[in-house]
C-alpha cells in the first residue's frame, strides 16, 4: 500500500525546486537588464546632453528631436525601465504606472542642466 503523504511531500518537494528556480532566473534577469541599462547610459546621457530625448513625468524617455536611427537603444530603455518598474509594482502590490511616476520624479529631481524633462501638465523644460 502506498503512502500518501509520499506524493504530497514528492509535490511539496517539485514546487520549491520550481519557486527556487524561478527566483534564480528573476535575480539573472535582473543582472542581465541591469548591465544592458548600463551599456546604453553613456549612449542615453549623449541623446539627452544633445537634447535629442528627455526624461517624461511617466518615468520613460521620451524623443524632443526626431532621429530614428537612435529609436532602438530609446525603445529598450524604455522597456527595460518596465520591466524593472513592473518587478517593483509586483512586490510593493501597486501598479507600474505608480512606480513609474515615482521613478520620474527621482529622475527628474536628479536630471543635469541643460537636459530635456517634463512638468506635470506635460510641457517641456530645460533644467
Amino acid at each position: 500500500m502506498r503512502c500518501p503523504h509520499a506524493k504530497v511531500s514528492c509535490l511539496l518537494f517539485c514546487l520549491s525546486l520550481v519557486f527556487l528556480f524561478a527566483a534564480s532566473v528573476c535575480a539573472q534577469d535582473m543582472q542581465a537588464l541591469k548591465s544592458r541599462m548600463l551599456e546604453r547610459k553613456p549612449t542615453i546621457d549623449a541623446l539627452k546632453n544633445q537634447g535629442i530625448v528627455g526624461e517624461g513625468i511617466d518615468g520613460y524617455l521620451h524623443f524632443r528631436q526626431q532621429s530614428p536611427g537612435d529609436a532602438g537603444v530609446v525603445n529598450a530603455e524604455n522597456q527595460d525601465r518596465r520591466t524593472v518598474n513592473g518587478m517593483i509594482a509586483s512586490r510593493e502590490g501597486t501598479s507600474i504606472e505608480q512606480v513609474s511616476r515615482k521613478a520620474a520624479q527621482k529622475i527628474i529631481a536628479n536630471a543635469r542642466p541643460g537636459h530635456w524633462v517634463q512638468r506635470g501638465d506635460g510641457s517641456w523644460y530645460r533644467k
